[in-house]
């Protein structure tokens, strides 16, 4: 047993896994990447991060870990979101090198080992891209594809397409993660801006193992606006340059509504066209002011500083 007075040892890894309703994943999940960390021979931890399940998910882990000296805990004190339930991980995981990967099994833990040899070889992130994603549906797909490639052409930093959290991180980037601590969190975003020397390895994503995924489209959509607004700027630009155009357009009609009046003489008191352009006009100032409120309402979250999060328990000791 550790004495109370000391710390226990730094490990050379730490694998961060949050968790939401996984029952039915935990235990293949935890008897795999023992299977390859044991397989590795490094000194490791695997750090779970309950983001408020609704199952047995946290008392599995707990049971994990009364046996298993290596498995840490992390409960939170409700359900913040997957980017906040890695970012608590993140915090906590001592290792000098760092994995992130989900718990349904979708991501292969035996391709950590290659993931660590890459970041041995001089790189301080290598994260998995997908070559092939079965089992989900074409419309999930479909705007996963569309998201990426839209990201990439609207921001200023490269952030790489068809990939996930699944990646490995040097500790220098898990302390530059800890500087950036914004509500709205996108970790692939900042990871990528944060620089340093990045490359991939590619692999075929598996068929969930068990239970369903917590992710539906609407914390999808949530997410691609997180990120949007995260690293771009182009959503208010976009807006700006509608509004130069609606009113372009609402000049020209003044123009012929005026012809239309004093010229021609053919002029009809409640012209449809005035509700039409009325309507537009409304629309797009509608929209122009949705995407401001979406950033002001990121500032306002920023500025009131609260916690990324609350611990309600936890069996990590302080490093």
């Amino acid at each position: 047993m550790t004495p109370e007075n000391t710390l226990p040892p730094t490990p050379s890894l730490s694998i961060v896994v949050p968790l939401y309703n996984e029952e039915a994943n935990v235990h293949a999940l935890y008897e795999r990447l023992k299977a390859v960390v044991e397989g590795m021979g490094v000194s490791h931890e695997l750090i779970f991060v309950n983001d408020g399940s609704r199952d047995s998910t946290l008392a599995l882990v707990q049971a994990l870990s009364y046996r298993d000296p290596q498995v840490r805990y992390i409960d939170l004190s409700r359900n913040f979101g997957h980017q906040i339930a890695v970012t608590a991980g993140l915090d906590h995981a001592a290792g000098a090198a760092v994995v992130i990967i989900d718990a349904d099994l979708q991501d292969p833990p035996e391709l950590i080992p290659e993931l660590y040899a890459k970041l041995r070889s001089g790189y301080e992130v290598v994260y998995a891209k997908r070559l092939s994603r079965p089992g989900e549906s074409p419309a999930k797909l479909m705007t996963a594809k569309l998201f990426y490639r839209m990201l990439a052409a609207i921001t200023h930093v490269d952030i790489p397409v068809d990939t996930g959290d699944f990646r490995i991180i040097d500790r220098k980037v898990v302390e530059a993660l800890k500087l950036m601590p914004e509500q709205s969190k996108f970790l692939r975003g900042q990871i990528s801006w944060i620089g340093f020397r990045q490359t991939y390895v590619e692999y075929n994503r598996a068929q969930r193992a068990g239970g369903e995924t917590g992710y539906t489209y609407s914390k999808m959509l949530r997410l691609a606006i997180d990120g949007i607004t995260a690293f771009s700027d182009f959503p208010l630009k976009l807006a700006s340059l509608s509004g130069f155009l609606v009113s372009g357009v609402a000049f020209l009609i003044m123009l012929y509504t005026l012809y239309s009046r004093f010229g021609s003489r053919d002029y009809q008191p409640g012209w449809a066209s005035l509700m039409i352009s009325v309507l537009f006009m409304g629309g797009v100032q509608l929209i122009a002011i949705g995407i401001i409120g979406e950033y002001i309402g990121r500032l306002s979250a920023d500025v009131r500083q609260r916690p990324l999060y609350l611990i309600a328990d936890t069996n990590i000791r302080q490093h």
